[in-house]
């Protein structure tokens, strides 16, 4: 997407970092580190990233952050709750731990990734929400793209798989204890250069089944009538 926006594919210009529970604003901003002989003030990714982009202030730079959910974002934000607002850009504020005035860019763009499907996670809370805009990712089996992908592997028995994690898709959206959130990727189908029948009973038995005994832990009636419907897929292709 960021190289998309760029139009031209400048590493330079790209950042990535994933959030985690220990993850904290001194990684992010800048806080004090410990050193042979004692403490450094040691500037973070964002900062030093900010620093970058205000030098090259007529092109566009991206800071994506990969599973921004799972980090404490009040933690790891602090003052940027204020700052990465489209109207505060270039205004500056006072950092936690410095003298120093700080301001993030107008040419920065911060894209996160989320995944709504982990219930042990929270949903960004309504403060940072606001200062996103928001695109949900579904599964693109029916993607053009996709479609010749799975054309030019030239496995039935990938096709009709692929036919019913679509209709496990809907029940799953039907299902009210999981929803669209939950629906199974096309991803679990890509990357191969070629696909036999023992590369689909893999995909079945070691990425798409634990996935549905872990959905209906509590119905294990629908976990098992999903399981042989797509254990049926080899045996009636292959019959």
């Amino acid at each position: 997407l960021a190289y998309s926006i760029m139009g031209i594919k400048d590493k330079s210009r790209v950042m990535m970092v994933q959030f985690h529970q220990s993850y904290s604003y001194e990684d992010f901003i800048m806080g004090f580190r410990p050193t042979e002989n004692g403490f450094e003030l040691k500037r973070g990714t964002f900062y030093n990233f900010c620093k970058d982009a205000e030098i090259d202030s007529d092109n566009a730079y991206f800071f994506i952050i990969d599973e921004i959910n799972r980090g404490n974002l009040s933690k790891i934000l602090g003052e940027l709750f204020m700052l990465l607002e489209n109207d505060k850009r270039g205004i500056k504020l006072q950092l936690l731990y410095s003298d120093e005035k700080f301001s993030v860019p107008e040419n920065i763009y911060i894209i996160g990734t989320m995944n709504t499907a982990d219930r042990s996670l929270a949903l960004i809370d309504y403060a940072l929400r606001r200062r996103f805009s928001f695109f949900t990712m579904k599964p693109a089996f029916e993607n053009a793209m996709f479609r010749q992908y799975l054309s030019e592997l030239k496995n039935p028995n990938l096709d009709s798989l692929v036919r019913q994690v679509q209709e496990l898709n809907k029940e799953i959206v039907q299902d009210t204890s999981l929803g669209e959130g939950f629906c199974i990727g096309h991803s679990y189908f890509c990357g191969y250069d070629a696909c036999g029948n023992d590369l689909v009973k893999q995909i079945i038995e070691y990425d798409l089944l634990p996935i549905l005994a872990e959905y209906w832990y509590d119905e294990p009636g629908e976990a098992e009538k999903w399981t042989k419907t797509l254990r049926n897929v080899l045996k009636v292709l292959s019959g």
